[in-house]
């Protein structure tokens, strides 16, 4: 008789069945012709197996053996048995012993392929499922458990036919209909894996990876509250379901109910103290908590546990970053380079990397950006520094910034990025600078003003707009779509508008305008808006005409900190690392304000500080007030 070939509990649908299903059911091997001798030991020890009884039935399974070394059946059973207590190695010896006797044994061949799957060897695995299925055609089990393998080895196409030839076998079988479900999911057809886990469910009420394969599905369609339902019944079935209770934290961290997304973070992580993924996520729902000092805690625990995680480490420097431990937070920066990410891409020059260390008297340094627009106004005032070392400076930025920055002090020469490169001795990128020179709070270089616009284009704006009867402000109220952050720090027109005083004459510093404002700054005839004639150098000069700029976090507001115009920077509840955490000011920009939400997401909330400012503002600015200054 057959063994049932599951040996591990799983945690995804689709998978081989629990340790509890398995033992309530193995089924007889043959016991090798081992002759009757053996016969009432070997079904004592079946059944002892069947009921969980495991030190008992290995007892019997062991004392076959002393007598009938080459009993195949015992060799099998001890082997399961073995792999249920996660002895991988020794149960995969064990089994093909029992293969070697038996070779024709299809649940011997899915045994010993499960146990592969343990060890990690899914190749392997893969084969031998693919013998037990030659030895016996309609093993729904076999196929069930091949095709969690292709789906773990990136093949959903395949895994999902697997899924399906094992459900036409086996229509009852509930891992079958769930391991569909899990194909399609990562086929991403979410609508379709929803018929997978619903027929899986139906078939068994209490299987909690279903539930929690059905969940994922909802999340994917955006039925946030639906998924967090499906999530809990998985753990009602399952209470100690650890990646349930992660990805119900997610959905509540999605849904804003930040607190319950930390305590469900903290079931996961005392149900699987290894686990990397919700240390990490935990730590950025406790920043979200603006709790920085523990989110620290959680990073580096993630990382201990995964050291190899570059985009963790990222995150942790980020951390260190924002509550301004620079020495750390730069050296663990300059790990960036290994993400691997489209944005974050080390430039592979023949020449060696300068960190500060080797001296630049009389050698010729490229500095070269490799991100955004903003990143690159930030830390574009290393240059002058670089110079003051003795090096001749070579700028590589953006054809964007060409204009601007060919006239920053401390740069010899500017390519735009994408030209040729002329002949240097060793470089460095911008944001590695920091790096380079140690910079720490006290440190950071803040000049009032290291950029400036092109005088002409500013007398040129000045004269287009005429003489001035009201304070002039500029706005800019979102950044780039595509920005990780964008949701955060973006606002809506409709919700600028409630600073629009008729006492102020108002500025557009947007040269491309989003669908959803387009009309709504069309039809504000108190805004004056300017649309593609702006690029960065007009900008700058129509910067310069302005006496206040209100910038969200944007490159916007880095180019109006580095001219040295006074500046309101509106911020998110946690903000971008740059802008620290807590402080009104900028050690980066010292004619910013920092304004930031007081509540996650309450822009509402921000735009009343700032109408109220502003009318203090207006009363400096017309002589009214004390003299608070106009940063």
């Amino acid at each position: 008789m057959r063994f049932l070939a599951d040996v591990s509990r799983r945690n995804t649908p689709g998978s081989k069945t629990t340790q509890k299903k398995k033992a309530e059911n193995p089924k007889r091997p043959n016991p090798a012709r081992a002759g009757d001798v053996a016969r009432p030991l070997f079904e004592e020890g079946l059944e002892l197996h069947r009921k969980g009884a495991l030190a008992r039935a290995e007892k019997a399974y062991r004392k076959i053996l002393a007598a009938h070394p080459r009993h195949a059946g015992a060799l099998h059973l001890l082997g399961v048995l073995l792999a249920q207590r996660k002895s991988y190695e020794s149960a995969l010896a064990l089994i093909e012993r029992a293969i070697a006797i038996e070779p024709g044994n299809a649940d011997a061949h899915n045994n010993r392929a499960n146990v592969l799957r343990d060890l990690g060897r899914l190749e392997a695995a893969l084969a031998g499922y693919g013998r037990a299925i030659r030895l016996r055609r309609d093993f729904a089990e076999a196929h069930c458990n091949r095709a969690a393998v292709l789906l773990a080895l990136k093949r959903p196409a395949a895994a999902r036919a697997g899924f399906e030839r094992a459900a036409r076998i086996k229509p009852e079988s509930a891992e079958a209909h769930a391991g569909l479900g899990n194909a399609l999911l990562a086929l991403e057809r979410p609508e379709e894996a929803l018929a997978g886990y619903d027929h899986a469910v139906r078939l068994r009420p209490d299987y909690a990876e279903a539930h929690q394969g059905r969940a994922q599905a909802c999340a994917m369609l955006g039925r946030l509250d639906e998924a967090l339902a499906g999530y809990d019944r998985a753990i009602a079935a399952r209470p100690d379901f650890a990646e349930a209770y992660y990805n119900r934290a997610n959905v509540l961290k999605e849904l804003a109910r930040t607190e319950a997304a930390l305590v469900s973070f903290d079931r996961a992580i005392a149900l699987r103290p290894d686990y990397a993924e919700a240390f990490y996520n935990r730590g950025n729902v406790l920043l979200d908590l603006k709790r920085p000092g523990d989110a620290l805690a959680s990073f580096d625990a993630a990382l201990s546990l995964r050291p190899e995680d570059v985009a963790r480490r990222q995150n942790l420097a980020l951390c260190r970053l924002l509550v301004g431990d620079f020495a750390r937070g730069w050296e663990t920066y300059e790990r960036r380079w290994q993400r691997g990410q489209a944005e974050v891409q080390l430039r592979t020059f023949r020449k060696p990397l300068w960190l500060g260390e080797e001296a630049l008297e009389g050698k010729t340094i490229l500095l070269h950006s490799e991100q955004g627009i903003g990143d690159t106004l930030q830390f574009c005032r290393y240059a002058a520094l670089v110079r003051d070392r003795g090096a001749r400076v070579i700028l590589e930025a953006p054809a964007a910034l060409a204009g601007l920055l060919g006239r920053l002090d401390g740069v010899a020469e500017l390519v735009e990025k994408g030209r040729p490169i002329p002949p240097f001795d060793t470089h460095c990128p911008l944001m590695s600078l920091p790096l380079a020179f140690k910079t720490d709070l006290a440190t950071i270089p803040a000049p009032g003003r290291y950029i400036t616009a092109d005088p002409d284009l500013a007398a040129a704006w000045h004269e287009r707009l005429g003489p001035k009867a009201r304070p002039r402000v500029g706005l800019a109220w979102s950044g780039n779509p595509r920005h990780a952050m964008d949701r955060r720090r973006s606002i809506p027109l409709a919700t600028m508008r409630a600073l629009l005083a008729p006492d102020i004459e108002w500025f557009s510093l947007h040269r491309e305008v989003r669908e959803g404002d387009a009309p709504l700054l069309a039809a504000s005839p108190d805004i004056r808006h300017f649309g593609d004639k702006m690029d960065f150098d007009s900008t700058a000069a129509l910067i310069e005409t302005l006496d206040l700029v209100i910038s969200v976090d944007t490159s916007i507001a880095h180019l109006a900190g580095a001219i040295g115009k006074p500046l309101w920077v509106l911020l998110p509840h946690v903000a971008d690392w740059r802008w620290l955490t807590e402080r009104e000011d900028s050690p980066w920009y010292p004619s910013a304000r920092l304004i930031r939400q007081l509540e996650r997401g309450d822009w509402p909330g921000v735009m009343q500080r700032v109408y109220l400012e502003l009318r203090t503002w207006l009363r400096e600015e017309s002589g009214d007030g004390e003299g608070r200054g106009k940063g």
